[in-house]
């Protein structure tokens, strides 16, 4: 079993994505980590974020040693009902078979997220996601490592992307 989460940080003329790779949902240490630096697909469009990202998150997740078994991005798997975000796009393109879990520190409007507080914070993360259970998917983020509200392997992907 390989948990993959994924970031991307966009600069002006490309983009770097993050990828760790850990074993259980409450791992605090990571079996492999990189980044990947592409150039940047498209604009930012609301709505249609997956546009600029997708082509990022795939290229990252062709540099695993394994395949995942999950994949957890930045960001929502639903906008709304029947409205695919980043996440359902990504499981899609992964032949809808590795599900895919969303964690955003911002709500969108409409999306059918799960909120997970954690830590001493009083703002939730928005769970959604593909190929499991929402519920599900959020109490395996609730019991990620770290005492904070956003989980230690998490942060580690997001610094990831902004120092590569």
């Amino acid at each position: 079993m390989a948990i993959a989460a994924l970031d991307v940080d966009y600069r002006a003329d490309a983009a770097v994505t993050a990828c760790v790779v850990f074993e259980t949902w409450s791992d605090e240490h990571v079996l492999e980590s990189y980044t990947v630096k592409s150039p940047a697909a498209a604009e930012y469009a609301p709505g249609a974020f997956y546009l600029r990202e997708l082509p990022c998150l795939l290229a990252a997740l062709g540099r695993c040693a394994a395949p995942p078994t999950t994949v957890v991005v930045d960001g929502h798997v639903w906008l709304g009902e029947g409205r695919p975000g980043l996440g359902a796009h990504l499981y899609q393109a992964l032949g809808e078979t590795v599900p895919v879990v969303g964690v955003a520190k911002n709500p969108f409007r409409g999306a059918p997220a799960h909120e997970v507080l954690r830590g001493d914070s009083r703002r939730p993360l928005f769970v959604t996601a593909i190929g499991m259970p929402g519920e599900a998917a959020a109490t395996l983020v609730a019991g990620m490592h770290g005492p904070h509200r956003v989980p230690t392997l998490l942060r580690l992907v997001d610094q990831l992307c902004r120092r590569g």
